[in-house]
């Protein structure tokens, strides 16, 4: 388990560097139109999680499929399934791009940014948006060396990425040494040459046949058969994740709609939240590898057991992570915002304690989650996320956060406590309270356990 779980966990704790240090650096050095620019940065941060997770359906397939077919030691099948993910992930990228192409500006606008804060959003994404198939290659070709077993391929490219982003960044942004200082524009070309090369490195290792991958020509030919199996097993967690990234632009929307100073509080609180989100990240990856692993040699028991270990090692580390939030999210916020009387600092710090009672459950819902993923089971965890937002998160979010509002369709105004951002918050504690006891009750009903090839 540490050997699948630890390099995914430092492999997203490097990402989350990166994350840190755009934070940092657009604190102090785009100080014009400060909270516009912190108000763009958090919606920005959510694009760079949208797109990759807009190749989950294939990423999830793959490693479901490439981990049963190596635990059944069909390892040539595993090499096939690789070649037909990569081949549908390119077809993907091509159609995103042009998608981000055509409908990026109007994108930002439905985000609910405005003026300056969307210029400064519309003006990154058309950096970010020709590197999206690169991207295409760090989270597809990831995810089949990891359905392989291998972990640390995906941690090593991530390390160049990040050290020539953050590199890069700081050059522009600053201005050091022989480079422009191109501010807000310079945080975006680092973040697409970063991707860019993370996306090669990938590539690279796979035609380099890394953990008996290889990518051939002959097996980048469409394969109806074995793309069928990929979609019926990446489809469902696809729909789950388009499901999630719709639910969530829906949450960040009516954040953003509260004004820039609860967007930059919310942004803000999201990224620092991530310390303790990553590790459920890093063991959901573990407990999916080991539990379709398990079942390909035919051991549910060990399966099961797998998940739950996998899951009581990330609560300890998570709720290690969130007592600290609780306790020093004034000093945490602060280090970002280097302001001790910014807003952003003072409401960002308190999200981070409404959140902490959340992370137990969310420690639950990522691993089991995970776990039914790598089981092939992934219509159940979709559902479990239909529920959790268009039932409890963003009705009650609404509700906590508006003082008043409109029911849509319907056209009856309601009115609402008006706490604001912290109220939104609320609704998400709820949220992931109610998903990890869908979670739990699925996992131990058993039914995941069935054969998937």
């Amino acid at each position: 388990m540490p050997r699948l779980a630890f390099p995914v966990l430092a492999e997203e704790s490097l990402v989350l560097m990166v994350t840190w240090t755009d934070w940092w650096l657009c604190s102090r050095y785009v100080t014009e139109h400060a909270d516009s620019a912190k108000a763009a940065m958090g919606l920005m941060a959510y694009v760079m999680w949208l797109i990759p997770s807009l190749f989950a359906a294939v990423a999830i397939g793959a490693t479901a499929l490439i981990a049963r077919s190596v635990g059944g030691r069909q390892f040539a099948l595993a090499r096939d399934y690789a070649n037909q993910a990569i081949m549908l992930g390119w077809a993907l990228a091509v159609l995103l791009t042009a998608g981000f192409t055509i409908a990026g500006d109007s994108f930002i606008e439905a985000m609910n940014l405005q003026n300056r804060s969307a210029e400064y959003a519309k003006n990154y994404l058309w950096i970010v948006i020709p590197v999206i198939p690169l991207i295409m290659f760090e989270q597809v070709g990831s995810a089949c060396l990891r359905g392989a077993g291998d972990t640390v391929t995906g941690f090593l490219a991530k390390l160049v990425v990040v050290i020539v982003n953050i590199a890069i960044s700081i050059a522009l942004v600053t201005g050091w040494g022989p480079f422009p200082a191109l501010g807000w524009i310079g945080l975006a070309i680092g973040t697409a040459i970063g991707h860019s090369i993370g996306g090669t490195i990938i590539l690279t290792a796979l035609i380099l046949n890394r953990a008996g991958l290889r990518l051939t020509w002959r097996g980048l030919y469409p394969n109806t058969k074995l793309s069928k199996q990929l979609f019926f097993i990446g489809m469902p967690g696809g729909l789950d994740m388009g499901v999630l990234l719709g639910s969530q632009l829906i949450f960040v929307a009516m954040v953003n709609s509260l004004g820039d100073a609860a967007a930059a509080a919310h942004g803000l609180a999201v990224q620092i939240e991530a310390c303790a989100y990553l590790p459920g990240h890093a063991f959901q990856v573990a407990a999916a590898t080991m539990v379709g692993q398990y079942l390909g040699a035919k051991q549910p028991e060990l399966a099961r057991k797998a998940a739950w270990v996998c899951f009581l090692v990330a609560l300890v580390i998570m709720v290690t992570a969130s007592t600290s939030m609780f306790f020093f999210g004034d000093q945490m916020s602060y280090f970002f915002t280097g302001d001790w009387d910014d807003p952003t600092t003072h409401n960002a710090a308190s999200l981070l304690r409404i959140v902490a009672f959340g992370i137990p459950f969310l420690a639950l819902l990522m691993v089991l989650t995970g776990a039914l993923r790598g089981a092939g089971d992934t219509a159940w965890p979709m559902m479990f996320t239909l529920v959790g937002f268009l039932a409890i998160r963003i009705p009650l979010a609404a509700f906590l956060a508006y003082a008043t509002f409109t029911l849509p369709v319907l056209g009856w105004e309601i009115t609402g406590l008006g706490w604001g951002v912290q109220g939104a918050w609320y609704a998400m504690v709820c949220d992931l309270l109610v998903r990890s006891c869908l979670a739990v009750a699925r996992f131990r009903q058993g039914g995941w356990q069935r054969s998937i090839l």
